[in-house]
């Protein structure tokens, strides 16, 4: 009988920690993921929502110490395949150096800008001088509760937060969903925080998710974990203090 009252117990006390915000993407539902009453029409699904979220344009702009991919069509030998293959280095006061035109000044320029700005400087020595150009290093940083942190490649000029979580392999069971870091840096290196939930469809519909190149994505652990982690610093030590001493115990034991 006692066994069965403790069994049940248990089951109690599991129910009662589970985490509430554990589900993404839900609908109508409060801020401690309790389900609400639809105060919209019937006709109103997600599937018809326009989120606020996504910009008309996001373009990257270029960066002091980026690499650079340049394909100039018509005339490739112009760039050495070492260059090529590895990116061309803006260096720290914004410039790269090209044969013919020398240094030029990309830093701060779009992509698309960097590129005119070229062929206008190749116009000079080349008839048609088209040419494309790619920055290489684009990444992301996801930190924290995912299966697979530390930097992703953006091949994009941006991501929504649920690929990059996607792309770091989803979130870890001791994720906190609904109120997920974003860190950002503007063009003068001014930071930037923003929270996002995750859970909550109305509220991430509205929120802003779109993820540039060189943001970080924190993913706090949940109280659970925060409490293993404690519990551990104290039991360690323990365990060892506890493992010295048992040999000198033992010897004790059989020499009384």
């Amino acid at each position: 009988m006692f066994k069965k009252v403790l069994l049940f117990v248990t089951v109690l006390f599991l129910v009662g920690c589970a985490p509430k915000n554990y589900k993404l993407l839900q609908e109508n539902v409060d801020s401690a993921g309790n389900k609400v009453a639809n105060t919209t029409s019937s006709s109103n699904s997600y599937t018809n929502y326009e989120t606020s979220s996504v910009p008309a344009r996001i373009d990257y702009r270029i960066l002091k110490h980026d690499r650079l991919a340049i394909n100039i069509y018509q005339h490739p030998d112009l760039i050495p395949p070492t260059l090529a293959q590895n990116g061309l280095l803006v260096d720290s006061s914004g410039y790269i150096s090209l044969p013919l035109v020398h240094r030029v000044r990309v830093a701060g320029l779009t992509q698309t800008q960097a590129a005119k700005l070229l062929e206008r400087k190749y116009a000079k020595y080349l008839r048609n001088p088209a040419l494309n150009l790619e920055v290489l290093n684009k990444r992301i940083y996801v930190l924290g509760e995912v299966k697979n942190a530390g930097p992703i490649n953006v091949d994009k000029e941006y991501m929504t937060i649920l690929e990059a979580v996607a792309s770091a392999g989803g979130l870890t069971d001791s994720a906190v969903r609904n109120n997920i870091i974003i860190v950002s840096r503007d063009e003068n290196g001014n930071m930037s925080l923003r929270r996002v939930d995750l859970t909550n469809f109305d509220k991430l519909r509205v929120s802003n998710i779109i993820i540039k190149p060189n943001d970080v994505i924190y993913v706090q652990p949940n109280s659970s974990k925060e409490f293993k982690i404690a519990s551990d610093n104290i039991v360690a030590p323990l365990k060892m203090i506890s493992d010295i001493v048992s040999p000198f115990a033992a010897v004790h034991s059989l020499t009384n």
